[in-house]
């Protein structure tokens, strides 16, 4: 078996690992010096009996989305959780799986701090949003959200099982599974315990700039070896863009001072211009002169789903937990999120959804 197999080999170990379920795993001479040795020396050996209870739990559930991110900080838990949100809005039943164990922002992002987990007769019950959107995350177990996660490998990949067999979502046409940055010890767990189950693919969210792409290819690399499918890159904070009205006006005076100018503006457009208040404004943030998303996607040969601008106000949709969608307050990301969404589902998934797959 070939370094880089996921089935058997995690994605960085070192040159001839003798493969996790070897009865030499963390022990031979090739296994030193390797960041997952001690896991690897102690984990149980053969066919893993728990794989057979996730089967049957996700049996319910039509579609899986993973949503990954090469990088941190590119909005991908926003996605997420709009993502979940506009598929509710359309009827769907959602589930949102928040796999990132250390970082579990989902619960603020959805409006559900504080809400804890429940167990019935039938296992976990996931915290609601609404009777068609569930969320479960590991920030429903802490009892101080300041509280630090400081867990090794093992626990991690524990306890994302335990979300997996445990948790009862019931009758779902979406799991939207946010996971955490890069391609460790969570990633190869969740494709690994749901290979059998059926997984439609990830969603890659990155931002404009060199310095994301870069690691956001790594992500790539890793789908393709897991044998992941990518349905499509998102490219995120692509420029801010906001009504011209909303912005706030400065001055730089000869000493260096910045001078407020914000009411004279507005009261110069709305009486000389007040068509201008209209305008939507747009500029760059992130450096994209190398083709940004787009051009990666092409050379790499997979879809490219679309832009979302840096919208302050999608900002503080996410910070407030609730659905950018449910107002006209976030017209400029909202419309392009929409966009995003519907060809995500007319390239993936309306036909199986109405053939009942």
């Amino acid at each position: 078996m070939e370094n880089g197999d996921y089935k058997d080999v995690p994605e960085n170990a070192n040159e001839h690992c003798p493969g996790t379920q070897s009865e030499s795993a963390g022990k031979s001479d090739a296994c030193k010096g390797c960041p997952n040795q001690e896991a690897c020396a102690t984990a149980p050996k053969g066919p893993d009996p728990d794989l057979v209870t996730i089967v049957e739990r996700m049996a319910t559930v039509k579609h899986k989305i993973l949503v990954l991110s090469g990088k941190g900080g590119v909005g991908k838990s926003t996605f997420s959780a709009q993502l979940s949100y506009s598929l509710a809005a359309m009827d769907f039943q959602v589930g949102l799986l928040d796999i990132d164990i250390c970082g579990p922002s989902i619960p603020k992002m959805l409006g559900l701090e504080g809400q804890e987990i429940h167990q019935s007769n039938l296992g976990w019950s996931p915290v609601y949003v609404e009777s068609n959107l569930g969320v479960m995350s590991i920030g429903f177990m802490l009892p101080n959200p300041d509280e630090a996660v400081i867990w090794r490998g093992p626990r991690k990949n524990g306890l994302i099982k335990q979300f997996l067999k445990d948790v009862y979502w019931g009758e779902l046409d979406f799991l939207v599974i946010d996971a955490p940055p890069g391609t460790s010890d969570e990633h190869i767990s969740i494709v690994q315990f749901l290979q059998a189950t059926g997984i439609d693919g990830a969603i890659v969210v990155t931002t404009p700039q060199q310095v994301s792409l870069i690691d956001v290819r790594k992500e790539v690399s890793f789908c393709k070896k897991v044998g992941l499918k990518v349905l499509g890159v998102v490219e995120n904070m692509s420029g801010l863009c906001q009504p011209l009205s909303v912005f706030r006006f400065m001055r730089t005076t000869e000493t260096g001072e910045q001078k407020d100018m914000t009411e004279w503006i507005l009261s110069y457009m709305k009486e000389k211009a007040p068509e201008m208040l209209d305008v939507v404004a747009y500029t760059e943030i992130f450096d994209s002169s190398a083709g940004g998303a787009g051009r990666m996607c092409s050379e790499m040969g997979i879809p490219f789903l679309g832009k979302v601008p840096l919208d302050p106000q999608l900002c503080k949709a996410a910070e407030e937990g609730r659905s950018c969608f449910s107002d006209d307050k976030c017209r400029v990301s909202a419309s392009a999120l929409k966009m995003i969404i519907d060809k995500l589902l007319a390239q993936q998934m309306i036909s199986r959804i109405e053939d009942g797959a």
